[in-house]
């Protein structure tokens, strides 16, 4: 449980397209197989797509990697949670990996945890932010936060593996108008109704904001709760993850 984390490392290199999907993946396989500790990635991702299971089931799934790729966005295979999410340059991608005996126990802990840490990192820096799904927004959940009630900013999922658990997703900082034109086509492909004017970016209504700041308030969150250490990327976690590679191209025709 996250009271037992006794310190995290952080990790802020990024990779790109499905590589960088694949880098979180063979962290959790490493924290699973007691290879590594709590582990933070917390970087600035290339422009993708990320599919959930339920996209890649859905009859419209290749016509939504098309969607995406025509504008400039790499399809992959998400590692936790949900439907189709967006992740450019002006976003901020995190990955919490936590060795967990019994990681079904404590789901509503982390998200709880994560959400909470958010929404405190996000009003430090003077944005009205609140928990809670906002209706119509895309990729729904009761843990995303949002500001002021209108414009979704950050959306979560889990993963559960074998002594371990995943908690991951998007921030948005900046050029929320690339999140929805690029949704829209693609949710289309999907048959997936939601309202665009729920997709945004905290810059959007707190201007000013940048990549640094955003950064900085949320490493100080976690420097609150818990001890953090940063380090490179091991280079074992790095050939880990081009063997998992093909697990997070699109799968189509």
């Amino acid at each position: 449980m996250l009271n037992r984390v006794n310190s995290l490392t952080l990790i802020t290199e990024s990779r790109s397209g499905p590589l960088d999907v694949a880098i979180s993946h063979a962290i959790l396989s490493a924290v699973s197989a007691g290879e590594m500790g709590p582990t933070l990635r917390l970087h600035v991702p290339g422009a993708i797509v990320a599919f959930g299971r339920a996209d890649r089931v859905t009859p419209g799934y290749p016509a939504a990697v098309r969607a995406a790729e025509a504008h400039g966005f790499a399809a992959v295979e998400r590692l936790a949670g949900g439907r189709a999410a967006v992740f450019h340059e002006r976003t901020l991608a995190f990955s919490l990996a936590l060795p967990e005996s019994e990681p079904k126990t404590g789901i509503q802990e982390r998200f709880e945890m994560i959400s909470a840490l958010m929404a405190d990192a996000f009003i430090s820096l003077g944005v009205d932010a609140r928990i809670g799904e906002v209706p119509g927004e895309y990729c729904p959940g009761k843990w995303s936060v949002n500001v002021a009630g209108k414009v979704k900013v950050m959306g979560v999922g889990q993963r559960l593996v074998r002594r371990a658990a995943h908690i991951g997703g998007v921030v948005v900082v900046d050029d929320g108008d690339r999140i929805r034109d690029v949704l829209i086509p693609v949710y289309r492909s999907l048959s997936l109704d939601w309202d665009p004017r729920t997709a945004g970016a905290l810059a959007d209504r707190s201007p000013g904001l940048t990549h640094q700041k955003v950064h900085g308030s949320i490493l100080a969150q976690f420097r609150r709760r818990f001890p953090m250490v940063e380090r490179d990327l091991p280079t074992e976690v790095t050939d880990r993850a081009n063997e998992l590679l093909a697990d997070h191209l699109p799968r189509v025709a």
